[in-house]
């Protein structure tokens, strides 16, 4: 299955660390991130979900709910966790789903034709409280995905939902913004009554520091 931004996010039900779930009722009105990792117990991924851990707070504040998965069983996810905590200082406080049949991966297309099928590619899913597709990353194996730059485009696209703006290079959230192209400047002066400034036509700048 081939998914594409704006397409609603499948819903599946599936046994997680935190009991059986259905995912869009799990997620309820909340945004979501969904990641895979391609089996327990490899590296990489166990320096992400510590980092993630870590992160919990900051996903809280945005209304962000985190969910992982691995094709591995409940039991190894628990011992897995375990050495999670011991080597990155946090433990998983979130539900890691257990794909042993590899449903869910199937329905998010995380299984890649040319790699081997027994485990899932590294991907995130980023999902609006509507159920729809906002972001999707696929990462090699050997490169840490950066949570980090996955707060900023769930910061970006909070603002950019609840005004008229497009966030330009590098953006972090306090930074100035782009006014909409779609706006005209007769619109745009609705919207943004303090004013802002043109480079060019197309390229129009407003600070939104009120907004955050």
């Amino acid at each position: 299955m081939t998914l594409q931004l704006g397409q609603t996010a499948p819903d599946f039900e599936a046994d997680t660390t935190q009991g059986r779930i259905r995912f869009h009722e799990w997620l309820g009105d909340s945004w979501g991130v969904l990641f895979s990792h391609p089996k327990d117990y490899t590296p990489v991924c166990t320096t992400e979900l510590g980092y993630t851990a870590k992160l919990k707070p900051e996903f809280d504040k945005r209304g962000v709910k985190v969910i992982g998965l691995s094709v591995d069983t409940l039991d190894r996810h628990e011992g897995w966790n375990a050495d999670i905590e011991e080597t990155q200082g946090t433990a998983v406080n979130f539900p890691m789903i257990s794909d042993h049949d590899r449903h869910v991966a199937t329905l998010y297309g995380m299984i890649h034709p040319e790699a081997d099928a027994t485990v899932t590619v590294r991907t995130v899913f980023v999902i609006d409280p509507k159920k729809k597709i906002r972001l999707m990353l696929i990462y090699p194996p050997s490169a840490g995905r950066n949570f980090d730059e996955i707060l900023r485009v769930i910061d970006s696209l909070q603002l950019t939902d609840k005004h008229k703006v497009a966030t330009p290079v590098n953006w972090q959230k306090g930074d100035k913004v782009i006014v909409a192209a779609s706006l005209s400047d007769e619109d745009a002066k609705k919207h943004f009554p303090q004013g802002w400034t043109a480079e060019k036509p197309y390229l129009r700048w407003v600070d939104h520091l009120e907004w955050t």
